[in-house]
């Protein structure tokens, strides 16, 4: 049976993760995520996922470093990070921005 659900998320409700993030919509194959004013700070610590994820900023600015690569994010950008990928991060003015990651983050421990 083929699953035709239709599922609405209020973010107002859904959970939070430990490292700041807010759970929204999650089917089989992908999720998503809003990351809402995260504070500036230091670079975090390069890590590497077993998933992809894309995003989009919203508002603020921040720095990906990517594989020796390093790519201003600001207002109206998307990103990809590429499954397995070596990645870090600088946040340089406080950040919303909304991610899709597949297969979803939160699942199997693949967010830790």
């Amino acid at each position: 049976m083929v699953d035709k659900s239709v599922k609405k998320v209020s973010s107002d409700y859904s959970p939070k993760g430990d490292m700041g993030q807010t759970y929204l919509v999650s089917g089989k194959s992908v999720s998503m995520r809003l990351w809402k004013d995260e504070p500036a700070g230091e670079s975090k610590e390069a890590t590497q996922r077993e998933y992809e994820t894309v995003g989009y900023v919203i508002k603020g600015r921040a720095e990906l470093q990517l594989e020796g690569q390093t790519i201003l994010l600001e207002p109206g950008d998307s990103w990809v990070v590429p499954k397995g990928s070596s990645h870090s991060y600088t946040i340089l003015e406080p950040l919303t921005a909304v991610e899709a990651t597949a297969p979803p983050a939160q699942v199997h421990g693949r967010d830790e």
